[in-house]
Order: C-alpha cells, then structure tokens, then sequence
C-alpha cells in the first residue's frame, strides 16, 4: 500500500489555485500560491504565487515550466510523465509527496481540471530517491547531472539544454534502491487505473498521454530486445 500523499485543492492551508481562464486550457496555466517552501525539480520555491504552464508545443506535452506571477522570470522548466486519475476535478489539483523531516513539500503531480491525465514530475535521480524511501512507492527519476539543466533560461524549446532533458533516459528509483525502467513500473500503473473505454472530453490531453505512455513502452521493448541479443 502507497504512504499516503498530501492532496492540496483550492481551499488547502499550503496551496491556493487562483482562478484561469478557460483560453488557457492548451498550456494549462495555473496559478498556485504557496504558503510555505515547496519543491519542484532541481530547486526549492520560497512561500509565494507561482505560475504552472506545459511548454506551448504540440509534441512536447511533457515539458513542464515554472514562472513567477508576472510570468516574467521562469524558474524551472522539466520533465514530466503521464498520471491517471479515474474521476477528473472540477479544480486544479497538486499533489505532494510525503517528506523527510525537515524538508518542504515536494510536488510529485499536478491536474489541470476537467482532466483525467496529469502530470507527474520527474526529479533528478538522488532526490528520486531520497523521494522513494520516504514514500515506499517509485518516483521517475532523470540522471543527476541534468539538474542544471531545469534552471537555465529556455527562450525556446529548442535550446541545448532543454534538448537533452528531452533526450534524457528517465527511470523509476524504487523504495528498495533498485532501479527500473520507468514504463516497468508506471506504463503498467496507468493501464491498470485506466477503464476500458476513457470518457469523452474536450482535450486532447488524454490520446496524448496514451501515446506517450505507449512511446515508453516500445523504447523499454527495444532496450529488453537489445539486450537479448548482446
């Protein structure tokens, strides 16, 4: 059984969701006001308003940046996974992870309203880990040393550094230390969670998170094929 995480909604003491407009649904703006540190990949927030965007491309859905509340300064810009919730929130949702003592919430997922797939982060590899002892349950994880890579300025999508988080092997850090392909262990967490037939709604968001969870599934494929026929 998973340790439980901590679901904050618009009325919660931590995070606020401020109300966006409905002309944001293609980027999923949302703001959220923090009443204390949090975490996100590669930094840790102070207390404040923050902006929540999917970077504004049509092939890059699981790239994920943070702005401040003017949108004039962005303060990370990383990867993100499909997440499933069986019911969609009639408001934005985040989700953190259970922390060590000491340490400020770490965000593990964020849901854009009405939606029924989110986005679950992906953390640098040593803090995916730190991450799963303390939740007993895997967190995707991205090499250590792209870390810098989150912070630096990304004008376009087309920048080196954020061209190699793209192209970053990401894997799944569990409890035991033990490391795994990531579509091991969450393609088959969503296909599990997913009905037979998905409800019809007004986004695209739910074929695009199928067909990137059926992208990490072909790519673990591949790399079990390879390596049956080293």
């Amino acid at each position: 059984m998973r340790t439980k995480q901590f679901l904050l909604v618009a009325a919660a003491m931590i995070a606020v969701v401020l109300p966006v407009a409905r002309a944001d649904q293609w980027n999923q703006k949302t703001i959220f006001r923090f009443g204390g540190p949090v975490e996100i990949p590669g930094q840790v927030l102070p207390a404040g308003t923050y902006v929540f965007k999917l970077a504004d491309s049509a092939s890059d859905r699981n790239i994920v940046q943070v702005f401040s509340k003017d949108e004039k300064q962005l303060y990370g810009t990383f990867l993100a996974i499909p997440d499933y919730r069986l019911k969609p929130a009639g408001k934005p949702i985040i989700t953190f992870e259970e922390r060590a003592a000491g340490s400020p919430e770490a965000v593990k997922a964020w849901f854009y309203p009405g939606e029924n797939y989110g986005h679950d982060f992906v953390y640098p590899k040593p803090k995916a880990v730190a991450l799963a002892k303390a939740n007993n349950t895997p967190v995707p994880a991205m090499p250590a040393e792209l870390e810098k890579n989150t912070t630096m300025p990304a004008p376009t999508l087309q920048e080196p550094h954020v061209q190699a988080l793209k192209a970053a092997p990401l894997k799944a850090e569990k409890p035991t230390e033990d490391e795994v392909e990531v579509a091991e262990v969450f393609v088959a967490e969503v296909q599990s969670q997913t009905p037979a037939q998905l409800p019809a709604t007004a986004s695209t968001l739910p074929l695009l998170g199928i067909m990137g969870l059926a992208s990490l599934a072909i790519a673990f494929a591949f790399h079990r094929l390879a390596k049956g026929l080293r």
